[in-house]
C-alpha cells in the first residue's frame, strides 16, 4: 500500500477506529496469553461483579455483543474454570455469572493490564488531547446511534467506494 493510499485511509473514521482497536486487541491478547486469557475473556471477567456475580443477561449489552456469542464464550470460560453459573436467590428465573478463585485472579490480571495501558496512553497524550479524544468518541457514538439505516439511500459506484 502506498503512503498516499494509507494517508487517504487514515481520513476514514471507521478505518482508523477499527485499525486502532485491532492493534489494542492484539496487544491485550499477547499480554493475556501470559495469564491464559484472551482480550475477550478479560473483558467478560471485568464486567462480572467479583463479589456478587452479574446476571448473564446484563453482560452482553455491557460488551456490545449478541447474547448467542456471549453464551458460547461463557460456556468455554466455565469449562476452563474461570466462572460458574448460579441461580439468583431473589429471582429464580435469573442466572448469575460468578467468578471462581481462578477467575478472580485472571480478572485482576486483566484489570492491571488495562490500567497499565491507560497509564501509558495518558503519559504519551496530554490531558487536553485526551479530553478532545473523548469528546470526539462521544460525538461519533451519537452519530452511530442516530443513524437511520433503513432510510439510507446508497448510490454505489466505483468512484464513491474509493477513498478520497
Amino acid at each position: 500500500m502506498s503512503k498516499q493510499d494509507n494517508d487517504k485511509r487514515k481520513q476514514s473514521v471507521d478505518f482508523s477506529v477499527k485499525a486502532t482497536w485491532l492493534a489494542i486487541a492484539k496487544m491485550y491478547n499477547m499480554l493475556g496469553a501470559e495469564h491464559g486469557i484472551t482480550h475477550s475473556n478479560g473483558f467478560v471477567l471485568l464486567n462480572i461483579d467479583k463479589e456478587h456475580g452479574t446476571p448473564a443477561t446484563k453482560i452482553a449489552p455491557l460488551m456490545g455483543m449478541e447474547a448467542r456469542s456471549l453464551s458460547r464464550m461463557l460456556k468455554i470460560m466455565e469449562e476452563e474454570g474461570m466462572i460458574y453459573r448460579q441461580q439468583d436467590e431473589k429471582d429464580r428465573r435469573k442466572v448469575l455469572i460468578c467468578l471462581t478463585e481462578e477467575g478472580k485472579i485472571k480478572r485482576e490480571a486483566s484489570r492491571q493490564v488495562v490500567k497499565e495501558f491507560n497509564k501509558r496512553v495518558r503519559e504519551a497524550v496530554s490531558e487536553e488531547k485526551m479530553q478532545v479524544f473523548f469528546e470526539v468518541i462521544d460525538k461519533i457514538n451519537e452519530v452511530v446511534e442516530s443513524y437511520k439505516m433503513p432510510t439510507l439511500e446508497l448510490d454505489l459506484d466505483e468512484e464513491s467506494l474509493a477513498f478520497k
